[in-house]
């Protein structure tokens, strides 16, 4: 039992917690470091007891966190993987050796750090305080390697509180978030750099000058990986989709250079074991592909892998994205498919969900989704779910998705 447990601090429920964890007063993005810094100061700056493996990207981030905690845990590490979004529950983004932090823990520390920011005057938001528990969990039980995804561009992303790391990964750059991180690639890099720390090492597969000239001013060993992977790699890893090369090099870079000890066959176990569910992932009972691909890019990618294992099987899509996304340029990328068969427009239960009025401008000929009861599954055509990782729980259970995984 965790200290805070044993202090009794609070009787808050679980779901009460949450209800509150995403209240108007805590949901919603003000990037900078100035909020999360003074939090975990006043918690002990329990981040700088950690060894942490940064990773930003627009894409294929999650992928590369997961395939790094599952090989250094096969390795006999005590490894903290922290990733965003959830599928189900709050608690799936703070694990420690594939195990999520309990219900019990999770209000435990939401409780305390709530107490302190009420009581100094900090507004932090939901993200704040999900990384705030995030080290201050990691620290108090001992993890040895800290994996951390970045939430949203890295320079003024809370988990860049970090002073150093081990390393920072940066993985495919695309534009999504231009409100906020800027309208060309460039301009994105230069956000997703921000992660570089002094006396470091960073790994990226694209060469964007402004990520290697972070590296010179930090005297951060830049190295740029080839997005491909020799085929034993690539065939043990449990992710499946071109597209894994990409993500796979530079995760294997990373423990060729900082854990060169780890042996090739504790390796290809690790990657045989890998879990990151929602990313062209295929459920046989239901002749199904979940992916939470979110922008034009993931969806080229699933087009590709679709293309490729699935060539002349004829489809039918779900689609639903926010209304933040270039939704327009995703489905045109969808209803090119010359298999698909019909295309199924769902809205979900979020403030920024597009509705159907706004997807069916697009592409008339889409049918609104009430609900997956709608849907006929068969052998004789394949149902692709993508857009947006926020509908997935309520399109599909929550035993479908992880017994698969």
């Amino acid at each position: 039992m965790n200290k805070l447990a044993e202090n009794n601090i609070t009787t808050l429920s679980y779901e009460n917690a949450i209800k509150d964890l995403t209240s108007q007063g805590k949901f919603y993005i003000n990037l900078g470091l100035e909020r999360i810094s003074e939090i975990l100061s006043l918690l002990g700056n329990p981040q700088d007891n950690l060894h942490c493996i940064q990773v930003a990207g627009t894409n294929g981030k999650g992928s590369v966190c997961t395939i790094l905690a599952s090989v250094l845990k096969e390795a006999g590490y005590k490894t903290g993987l922290y990733t965003s979004p959830h599928l189900f529950e709050y608690t799936e983004r703070i694990q420690i050796n594939n195990e999520m932090i309990s219900k019990n823990d999770f209000v435990n520390y939401y409780s305390e750090i709530i107490s302190i920011a009420e009581k100094n005057k900090i507004h932090l938001t939901e993200f704040e305080i999900l990384t705030a528990i995030m080290f201050k969990y990691f620290s108090d039980n001992n993890v040895e390697i800290a994996i951390i995804e970045t939430g949203l561009g890295g320079r003024f992303d809370a988990t860049n509180v970090l002073k150093t790391n081990l390393c920072s990964i940066i993985t495919h750059i695309d534009l999504d978030h231009t409100d906020r991180l800027g309208d060309t690639k460039e301009k994105i890099a230069f956000e997703k750099a921000g992660i570089i720390k002094p006396n470091s090492i960073v790994i990226t597969s694209e060469g964007y000058e402004v990520i290697h000239d972070k590296a010179d001013n930090e005297n951060a060993m830049f190295v740029l990986t080839s997005p491909y992977c020799e085929e034993k790699y690539l065939d043990a890893l449990s992710l499946k989709g071109e597209h894994q090369a990409e993500n796979l090099a530079p995760a294997l870079n990373a423990i060729n250079l900082l854990f060169p000890n780890v042996s090739e066959d504790v390796l290809i176990s690790g990657l045989k074991k890998v879990k990151n569910p929602c990313r062209f992932q295929y459920i046989k009972e239901k002749n199904l592909i979940v992916d939470g691909g979110h922008n034009p890019n993931c969806i080229t990618a699933l087009r590709n892998n679709l293309d490729r294992y699935y060539p002349h099987t004829k489809k039918q899509y779900i689609f639903g994205c926010l209304n933040t996304k270039d939704y327009e340029k995703m489905i045109n990328l969808i209803t090119s498919d010359k298999t698909m068969e019909q295309i199924y427009f769902y809205t979900f239960k979020n403030n920024n969900s597009c509705d159907f009025e706004t997807l069916s401008k697009i592409y008339p000929q889409g049918k609104k989704l009430k609900t997956i009861d709608d849907i006929e599954f068969n052998n004789s055509i394949l149902t692709v779910i993508c857009g947006s990782f926020y509908m997935i729980n309520e399109l599909l259970p929550k035993e479908i998705i992880f017994q698969q995984n």
